[in-house]
């Protein structure tokens, strides 16, 4: 029986605890700081442990789900890759560029493998995406555009949002980091990322420390141009990925599930609707279905901790490029 070792139970680790039950798995152990507002009765049936350490070298966990404040990211990381877990990190690795590099030298060396919890890859809209720019559909990409707007205290109407993560510096919040999604589909779609100019600020209403609005620029190695919008105010939300082509626009509403293709060989669009029955949630236990064939050896990880190291370059290129007002390379 595989064992699973959840640390952190804010939403999303409440969320994988529930999908793993769905599949049928139920040796999961818990580790908990009893900060969230869980109540210890929604736990019932489970072993819960208040210590990382502890947890490890008591239970012997197959797999590791890494579901703590961004900030605490990388050290729990550490501690589960030495103990030779199969790690589901939650996005981003960390708060910063050095303590990713950091835990890929210890991946390296002891050979963990690392899922990135970036779930839009299992998206149907941007898995239609791929495919039609792989196969040359739309031609040669000449740019790509995301619009992803949220509203920050709807997340979790329940809790304060002042006192999440995303919205505190201390515990590696800010727009960039937390909404950072784009930063690893984007590239997966179009290529990699040569240049970036960007700005981040804090600019609405929010009682945030940290910024909520940002503009980002791309260039891709390929010469495709791209931009990316993400704030933490917008009402109603929306999350939009349009791709242009010699031969057609690709039109994805990352909200509904939806696609839709123009092909200028037949002047017409083309709807894709999701799958019947898809929600999010769909994505995040597609996400746990595959975290668990890398924790049985049946496959690799289809987004790797390099794939998580690059989003925090590419973070830390915004950063820079918002500060100094220059274009970012970043190299070969």
């Amino acid at each position: 029986m595989t064992k699973i070792l959840i640390i952190g139970l804010g939403s999303i680790g409440r969320r994988h605890l529930r999908n793993l039950v769905a599949l049928g798995e139920k040796d999961v152990v818990l580790v908990r700081s009893h900060r969230s507002s869980l109540p210890d009765a929604d736990l019932e049936g489970f072993e819960v442990e208040g210590d990382l350490g502890d947890a490890l070298s008591k239970h012997r966990p197959d797999g590791a789900i890494i579901a703590n404040p961004t900030s605490l990211h990388v050290d729990a990381a550490l501690k589960a890759a030495e103990a030779g877990c199969s790690i589901l990190l939650e996005k981003p690795v960390g708060d910063s560029l050095e303590g990713a590099e950091r835990l890929q030298a210890v991946v390296q060396r002891t050979g963990a493998r690392v899922l990135m919890g970036f779930q839009f890859r299992f998206h149907p809209a941007l898995k239609l995406a791929r495919r039609k720019i792989s196969s040359g559909e739309l031609g040669r990409i000449m740019s790509a555009h995301v619009h992803y707007g949220e509203h920050l205290p709807s997340w979790h109407p329940w809790e304060n949002y002042r006192q999440g993560y995303a919205a505190r510096a201390d515990l590696g919040g800010g727009v960039l980091l937390t909404q950072c999604h784009s930063l690893d589909y984007l590239p997966w779609l179009v290529g990699a990322v040569q240049d970036v100019w960007g700005f981040a600020a804090k600019l609405s209403d929010l009682e945030v420390d940290v910024e909520d609005t940002a503009e980002i620029g791309l260039r891709f190695a390929q010469g495709a141009l791209g931009t990316v919008h993400l704030d933490f105010a917008q009402q109603p939300p929306s999350h939009s990925l349009q791709v242009t082509g010699t031969e057609g626009l690709l039109e994805c509403d990352l909200l509904t599930g939806s696609g839709r293709i123009y092909r200028v060989d037949r002047s017409e669009w083309q709807s894709y609707p999701p799958p019947n029955g898809w929600e999010r949630n769909s994505m995040f236990l597609a996400e746990m279905e595959h975290f668990l064939a890398v924790v049985h050896g049946a496959a690799e990880p289809s987004c790797t901790l390099d794939d998580g190291i690059a989003v925090m370059r590419l973070i830390n290129a915004v950063g820079t490029s918002s500060r100094s007002g220059r274009v970012v390379s970043l190299g070969s």
